[in-house]
């Protein structure tokens, strides 16, 4: 149940970074806002360091890193994909791609499910899709240049959230402030090079960095989420990000939101409920 709560709290953690990132990058490219987003996310986790503690053996480097690698190129993915909107479809086709990974990976790797759980976990895969039916502020559909890059973001996290989870348990926060090191290297390094293609504009530097605090958090929450529950529970339940995402997209953008994503709304309530008693 702990878990299942901690996974709740990624969930509401990352809709809200997204939605965030996505907002900020609209005022500037996207590298300009993750260059601010990823070091305040990395500041929180070094403040984290002393109080839940961090062990740095070669397991916690390699996957460390390989998160770091794969966050970076979700972050720069997720905000670009955000950016080009509408949020409130392309949102939820980033989360039901970035669940699939981590749920395969998870039963591949032998966990079990009770039976709520195995008629829970269709549902809120299928909770992930009906949220996702919505045809975008004023019927707009994406294209397909924001397709790709909503299914390139979707293949990161999942990837992130994987190496995560193969991190020594006892590592501490030692996973997150690796990849968060190395996501920031990697993006600094994208910026440098891209430096004369990022123009003018000033990010937006408060949203951007509420954005990397709040993923930060997410990250944190899953790591202690998967820790003590199945990565495809635990997995599934991160996914359901998007409804955070959608519901700030309709009152702050005025999104609108489709029938299907309110029943999918539902459906990830159902959803949780079973998971719950798994």
């Amino acid at each position: 149940m702990i878990a299942l709560l901690l996974a709740l709290g990624s969930s509401l953690a990352y809709g809200c970074a997204d939605f965030l990132g996505g907002l900020g990058s609209r005022k500037a490219h996207v590298l300009r806002t993750v260059m601010v987003a990823a070091p305040a996310s990395l500041t929180v986790e070094l403040l984290l360091w002393p109080f839940l503690g961090a062990s740095f053996a070669p397991a916690t480097l390699v996957w460390g890193a390989a998160s770091g690698v794969a966050s970076a190129a979700a972050f720069a993915l997720l905000y670009r994909t955000l950016a080009i909107g509408p949020m409130n479809v392309l949102s939820p086709v980033t989360a039901l791609v970035s669940a699939m990974l981590p749920v395969g990976v998870g039963l591949l790797g032998g966990e079990h499910l009770g039976p709520a759980g195995l008629i829970g976990l269709p549902l809120a895969l299928a909770a992930v899709v009906l949220v996702s039916a919505g045809q975008g502020a004023g019927g707009a559909r994406p294209s397909r240049t924001a397709l790709l890059l909503a299914f390139g973001a979707g293949a990161a996290i999942a990837l992130q959230l994987v190496f995560l989870h193969q991190a020594p348990t006892d590592s501490g926060v030692g996973p997150l402030i690796v990849g968060r090191a190395v996501s920031t290297a990697v993006t600094l390094a994208a910026a440098a090079v891209m430096f004369r293609r990022l123009g003018t504009e000033k990010p937006a530097y408060a949203m951007s960095a509420t954005a990397g605090v709040l993923d930060s958090v997410a990250n944190l929450l899953f790591l202690l989420a998967v820790r003590g529950g199945d990565l495809a529970v635990v997995a599934v339940i991160t996914a359901l990000y998007p409804a955070g995402t959608v519901l700030l997209a309709r009152s702050v953008l005025a999104e609108r939101i489709h029938r299907g994503q309110l029943i999918g709304l539902g459906t990830a309530a159902v959803a949780v409920g079973l998971l719950a008693l798994t």
